[in-house]
C-alpha cells in the first residue's frame, strides 16, 4: 500500500472509474438482496398462481355446448403436473352456480367440501386440507355468454420445493450471469467513455506545456472540451492573453526606451571628443562608453525575447563560428590570449538565425577573453551536436553557476565593465532555437556548452547537416 498516495486518488479518471464501480456492485448487492427476499416469501409464489391461472383460462377447450372439456395443447402437457401430485396441486373449472364442471382427476379429494372457499370472484384465496395450507386462485372466464371460474390451488410446501430448489438457483444463476454481463459491459463502457472523455484534458495539458515567453500567442483548445471545463479553459486563455499584452507591452518600453537613450548617448560622445585632452574628459568618455554599451545590451536583449524577430536560414555553423574568432582577434590580442579553434564537424548545417547566433558565440567568446589570464588560450571546440567555449582563468564557485545566466547580476570575479546581460542574451538566443547552454566549472577555469539538442524538431544528422522537421 506504501505506492498508493493521495495524488492517484486525485485523479478525475480513476474517481469517475470507481464510482462506476461503485455503481455497479451496488447494483448487484440490491438485485441479489431483492431475488433472496422474493424468493423467501411466498407472496411471489401466490401472485405466480394467480398469473398462471389467468394464463391457463385462455387456453381452455369447450364442446359444443359451450361447456369446458379440458385444455389446449399447450396447456395439456402441464397437466400431468395435477395427477402426479394429488395432495400438494389441483385445478377445477365451476360454472356460476359454483358446480364442478372440470377438475383435475385429485381434485375432489383436495377441495374442500365447504363452499366457503369457493371464491367465485377474481383473486386469491387459502385453505387448510389434511393438516397443509393450500393457496389458491380464481380466474373468471366469459365464453358464449357464460361465465366460468378456473381455480388452481397449491400447497405452501410444494411451492416453496419450486422456488427455493429449482427457481432460486435459476435465479441465483441469472443474477450470477447478469453481474458478470453488467461488470464487463459498463467497465468497457466506462473505459472508453473515459479514454474519449479525457482526450480533451490531455490535448489541454500538452497545448499548456508549450506555452513559454516565446509562444505566448498559444491558446489551448477548446474545442470538445467537456462542458464543466469549457469556462475555466476559456478563462486561462483570457489570462494568456493578458499576460501577452503585458509582456509585449514591457519589451517595447522596454527596447523604446534603449532606442531612445542611444541618441543622447551619441551626441553627448561627440561633444566630449571635441574637449581638450584631460583626465576628466578621459573618464567621462569612460562612462558614455559603458552606457552605451549597456543601451545595446538592453536592445540586443529585447531583440532575443520575441521569437518573430529571428529569421531562420541554413547557416554553416564551423564557418559561423570562424567568422565570430576572426571578428574577436584583435580584441584577443589586445589582452594577450590565444584563441584556438577546433573543428571537429566541419560540415555542420543547420537552421538559425545567423546574426542571432554571431551575438551569442560573440558574447561567449568576449566572456571567456576578459576572463582568461595574459599569456593563456581560450578553446572553441566545435562538434556535430554542440560548441564548447573555454577559458583558463579562475572559474567561479559552485553556488553561483546556476546564477550566471541571470540578468544584471555580476559576481566578484568579474573583470569586465559590462552591464551583466551578455550570458542573459546567449540564453534568451539558445531557448528561441530550442538549444541549451549550460556552465561547467573546470580546472582551471570555466567551460560554456551549447547544446544544440532537437527540442524544438531540430533533427541532428552525422552528415553534418540540421533539418527543420
Amino acid at each position: 500500500m506504501r505506492f498508493v498516495t493521495m495524488r492517484h486518488f486525485n485523479s478525475l479518471r480513476l474517481q469517475v472509474l470507481l464510482s462506476y464501480l461503485a455503481g455497479m456492485i451496488l447494483s448487484v448487492i440490491l438485485l441479489v438482496l431483492a431475488a433472496l427476499w422474493v424468493l423467501q416469501d411466498n407472496t411471489l409464489a401466490r401472485m405466480d398462481l394467480a398469473d398462471a391461472a389467468a394464463g391457463i383460462a385462455d387456453d381452455i377447450r369447450y364442446d359444443n355446448d359451450g361447456t369446458p372439456i379440458g385444455f389446449a395443447a399447450k396447456v395439456e402437457d402441464v397437466t400431468w403436473l395435477f395427477e402426479s401430485i394429488p395432495r400438494e396441486t389441483a385445478y377445477r373449472i365451476l360454472d356460476e352456480a359454483g358446480n364442478v364442471v372440470l377438475q383435475s382427476g385429485t381434485g375432489e379429494s383436495v377441495w374442500p367440501k365447504s363452499k366457503q372457499v369457493l371464491r367465485l370472484v377474481r383473486g386469491r384465496f387459502d385453505f387448510e386440507h389434511n393438516g397443509l395450507t393450500m393457496h389458491g386462485a380464481t380466474e373468471p372466464i366469459r365464453h358464449n355468454g357464460k361465465i366460468w371460474y378456473l381455480q388452481l390451488t397449491a400447497s405452501t410446501r410444494f411451492m416453496e420445493l419450486m422456488h427455493r430448489h429449482i427457481a432460486m438457483p435459476l435465479v441465483g444463476a441469472g443474477v450470477a450471469l447478469f453481474s458478470v454481463v453488467l461488470l464487463l459491459a459498463f467497465g468497457l463502457f466506462a473505459y472508453i467513455t473515459l479514454r474519449y472523455t479525457l482526450r480533451p484534458l490531455k490535448d489541454i495539458s500538452q497545448s499548456a506545456s508549450t506555452i513559454s515567453p516565446y509562444s505566448l500567442d498559444v491558446r489551448l483548445p477548446v474545442k470538445g472540451v467537456p462542458n464543466e471545463l469549457a469556462p475555466l479553459v476559456s478563462s486561462f486563455n483570457q489570462a494568456l492573453e493578458r499576460l501577452e499584452h503585458g509582456y509585449r507591452v514591457q519589451q517595447e518600453f522596454l527596447a523604446t526606451a534603449a532606442h531612445e537613450l542611444k541618441t543622447p548617448l551619441a551626441l553627448i560622445r561627440a561633444q566630449l571628443e571635441l574637449m581638450p585632452q584631460t583626465e576628466q574628459r578621459n573618464w567621462l568618455l569612460h562612462d558614455v562608453s559603458y552606457m552605451s554599451r549597456q543601451v545595446q545590451q538592453l536592445l540586443l536583449l529585447a531583440e532575443a525575447s520575441e521569437r518573430q524577430n529571428y529569421k531562420f536560414i541554413r547557416v554553416n555553423v564551423p564557418e559561423q563560428v570562424a567568422e565570430t574568432v576572426a571578428y574577436l582577434q584583435r580584441m584577443a590580442d589586445a589582452t594577450q590570449v590565444k584563441l584556438n579553434l577546433e573543428l571537429h564537424a566541419p560540415g555542420t548545417m543547420l537552421q538559425a538565425d545567423k546574426g542571432a547566433l554571431f551575438t551569442l558565440l560573440k558574447n561567449l567568446l568576449e566572456n571567456a577573453i576578459q576572463h582568461a589570464p595574459e599569456g593563456s588560450a581560450v578553446s572553441v571546440d566545435v562538434f556535430s551536436d554542440n560548441i564548447t567555449v573555454r577559458d583558463q582563468g579562475p572559474g567561479i564557485a559552485d553556488a553561483h553557476l546556476a546564477k550566471l545566466f541571470e540578468r544584471f547580476w555580476r559576481g566578484a570575479h568579474k573583470r569586465d565593465t559590462g552591464a551583466g546581460l551578455g550570458l542573459t542574451i546567449c540564453r534568451e538566443i539558445a531557448r528561441a532555437h530550442g538549444w541549451a547552454i549550460s556552465a561547467h566549472k573546470m580546472q582551471p577555469g570555466l567551460m560554456f556548452r551549447l547544446q544544440l539538442h532537437t527540442d524544438n524538431g531540430v533533427n541532428i544528422e552525422n552528415s553534418g547537416s540540421f533539418t527543420a522537421i
